[in-house]
């Protein structure tokens, strides 16, 4: 899959509220190291550098396309799944979900934070957006070209703290839901190209590609119905911060 660092600012304001906050419930004072793993542009890590000025700020993005796009903050090119690093405080917004089995991943990750170990994925994949999706991907016209795409996943709240628990940190975990209202034309289905349904729409050759589209397009407007004020997209997130005893 290759990412889109223009798409993905769509409605930035409403993407970086998850990871505000995350990194506020982050109770570290004068970390000397911090570490934000699946940073994407680092449009975001940039504001770690705010909270912690004296710090050593690194984003870590597997994509070639966001790292090349990267203003104002080092980002390295690296994968979570084989990073081994350190860092007082190691983070990650928006990221884990794309990691097949990331809770198994967890201890490691974890035990590269001296003190501070967080992140937030969202946890609305049975919300109409990734449902309606998921239904068309089985459609005989569209499977063919879809049986192996990347979807992104998750868990709730208590999972993830039950795995660091037993890893002997101290956890803080919880879920919110936000209710993002979007304007534009096609609100919805503009976030979603941008982040979770990417692959899906990387994978469709054309034209089946804008068959597809205009499906999606049209369930996602009687799923999400505009009101005066704009599209009301509920959007659930599960977050987790963890200190180290």
């Amino acid at each position: 899959m290759q990412w889109d660092p223009q798409g993905y600012l769509a409605y930035g304001d409403e993407r970086a509220r998850p990871f505000v906050d995350l990194v506020s419930r982050i109770g570290a004072d004068n970390p000397a190291t911090v570490v934000d793993l699946g940073c994407g542009q680092g449009t975001m890590t940039a504001l770690l550098q705010q909270r912690w000025p004296l710090a050593d700020v690194l984003g870590v993005d597997s994509s070639p396309e966001m790292v090349a796009a990267a203003e104002g903050v080092r980002v390295e090119l690296g994968d979570i799944r084989t990073w081994d690093g350190e860092a007082d405080v190691v983070l990650s917004n928006a990221a884990l979900q794309w990691v097949p089995g990331h809770v198994s991943l967890l201890p490691r990750l974890a035990s590269r934070a001296r003190a501070w170990f967080a992140f937030q994925v969202p946890g609305n994949f049975e919300a109409p957006t990734h449902t309606i999706r998921r239904e068309l991907a089985e459609d005989t016209r569209f499977e063919p070209y879809l049986y192996d795409v990347e979807r992104p996943d998750s868990h709730g709240p208590e999972i993830y703290l039950d795995v660091l628990q037993r890893e002997g940190w101290e956890v803080d975990a919880w879920e919110t839901t936000y209710l993002h209202v979007l304007q534009g034309d096609d609100a919805v289905f503009t976030w979603v190209s941008a982040t979770g349904a990417r692959p899906t729409l990387q994978a469709l050759p054309e034209p089946v590609r804008d068959e597809f589209v205009r499906e999606f397009k049209a369930r996602l407007d009687t799923a999400y119905p505009p009101t005066p004020q704009g599209v009301v997209m509920p959007f659930r997130r599960v977050f987790v911060v963890a200190r180290r005893r």
